[in-house]
């Protein structure tokens, strides 16, 4: 049997969130990706776990839409290697992945595999230099017929699908140009997709490294990808353990970090950091109520860790040249974390590059 606290031990540990330095090539989360979305996106994942991100640059790292259509961050000597591991394992698990995108393609004949093949190839015809999304969007409308198209009510136009377009993106060797809003696209030079995903880049067993214990459906949740094919790409040497009455799975090499006593360190983790993508979301928060502060539909705050728990969110407020933090703790927060929070409220203001006004602290 293992608890709760154990399991979040073992993805602080494994997420080297305990890191006080590190470099980008030791840095576990690359391995599945990093998610950027707001302001305290990728890079601030990176620098809570001990990553000197003002050192980075283009040539070091590589930004792409992979996992959910959403856009991650990978080490650029790996991007090959990342395009083998993020394809859907199967058909089905493409059409599941496009969401709405696959019944007219169905309807036509159309396999999903091949029309993102098909959106891939025209997509790396127009994108010679780099190009907003719009212009690469509304460019490869007017090649594609009618099952690879969708009218947009507010926009009132066509459009590609958006999922497509996103996946096929990759696909087309394809990478998203760094801190660009509208997206622009741009061709990865020298981009060649590995022949198989290695187990180091495999999604299936990086869930299992960073986020485990994990059922089939965890990942495939994760993924967007139905339960059978993740548990058709199951690995092999895994053990089964119970987490509170349920059975989940690691790597059996894994095991003994199960046993890793609690980190005493104090994140600010961003909206999005890898922590806060497990499906399991009721093993990081017990409580409903904070659950969904934590995980609201729109505007997500991030989140607080101290002493190997969640314990309270908190939320950037910048108004003209003032730059506070303001935090809501879950329950009593003891002197001394609060001074780690500021701590750390002083580190994201030096990331934003800004100065620190404050740290508010409700109740």
């Amino acid at each position: 049997m293992i608890d709760r606290q154990q399991v979040l031990n073992f993805r602080i540990r494994a997420q080297q969130l305990d890191r006080a330095a590190g470099t980008l090539a030791g840095t576990a989360v690359l391995d599945l990706g990093v998610q950027d979305t707001g302001p305290d996106g990728a890079a601030w994942a990176l620098a809570v776990r001990g990553v000197d991100v003002a050192a980075l640059s283009d040539q070091d790292t590589v930004m792409l839409w992979t996992v959910r259509g959403a856009p991650h961050l990978y080490r650029r000597a790996d991007v090959g290697r990342i395009a083998a591991a993020v394809e859907p394992f199967s058909d089905a698990d493409a059409g599941k992945r496009i969401y709405d995108a696959a019944k007219p393609l169905k309807a036509a004949g159309i396999a999903n595999l091949a029309a993102l093949d098909e959106v891939a190839a025209r997509m790396r015809e127009v994108v010679t230099r780099p190009t907003v999304k719009g212009d690469v969007s509304g460019a490869v409308a007017q090649v594609l017929p009618e099952p690879y198209l969708r009218f947009c009510r507010p926009c009132d136009a066509i459009h590609l699908y958006e999922m497509p377009f996103r996946l096929a993106a990759l696909r087309a060797g394809l990478e998203l140009e760094s801190g660009t809003s509208p997206p622009v696209l741009r061709r990865i030079t020298g981009f060649r997709k590995a022949a198989a995903p290695s187990e180091q880049f495999d999604v299936v067993r990086a869930y299992l490294r960073l986020l485990g214990p994990a059922t089939p459906k965890h990942v495939a949740d994760y993924l967007d990808a139905p339960v059978k094919d993740v548990q058709a790409h199951w690995p092999d040497d895994v053990i089964e353990v119970t987490v509170d009455g349920e059975r989940r799975w690691l790597l059996a090499a894994d095991e003994p970090a199960l046993a890793s006593a609690s980190a005493d360190v104090t994140r600010l983790l961003g909206p999005y950091d890898l922590f806060l993508q497990a499906k399991d979301r009721s093993t990081l928060v017990a409580d409903a109520a904070r659950a969904k502060q934590l995980w609201p539909v729109l505007g997500r705050p991030g989140a607080v860790l101290s002493g190997g728990e969640l314990v309270g969110v908190w939320r950037p407020r910048k108004s003209g040249k003032k730059f506070t933090v303001a935090v809501e703790p879950w329950g009593t927060m003891p002197a001394r974390v609060r001074q780690a929070v500021t701590e750390q409220a002083e580190r994201l203001a030096a990331y934003r590059e800004v100065k620190l006004t404050g740290v508010e602290f409700a109740g």
